[in-house]
C-alpha cells in the first residue's frame, strides 16, 4: 500500500488526494472573497439579475444585431456573385 494511504479502524484514507482537494478548495475560496475587493468591486455589488422584460428586450436586441450583421453579409456576397467586376 502506497505512503499516501492510511487505514485507521478498517477504512482507508487517501491523505494525499483530500489533502491537496482542501487546498483547491481554499485556493478557489480566497479567490471569491477577493472578488469584491478590486476594481470591479463596486460593480459587482451594484449588479443585480435582470427581469424577465429586461431580458426579453436585450434577447430581441441581440437577436437584431445579429440579423442585421448576416444581412450586411448577404448583401455583400449577393453584389460580389452578380457585380464581381464592382470588386
Amino acid at each position: 500500500m502506497p505512503d499516501s494511504f492510511v487505514v485507521k479502524e478498517g477504512i482507508v484514507n487517501c491523505m494525499g488526494v483530500e489533502s491537496k482537494a482542501w487546498e483547491i478548495q481554499g485556493e478557489i475560496e480566497s479567490r471569491v472573497r477577493k472578488l469584491g475587493k478590486g476594481k470591479y468591486g463596486r460593480v459587482l455589488k451594484m449588479a443585480r439579475k435582470p427581469t424577465a422584460e429586461e431580458y426579453k428586450k436585450i434577447l430581441q436586441i441581440t437577436a437584431l444585431g445579429i440579423f442585421i450583421l448576416g444581412l450586411v453579409g448577404f448583401t455583400i456576397m449577393w453584389l460580389m456573385t452578380y457585380f464581381p467586376k464592382m470588386f
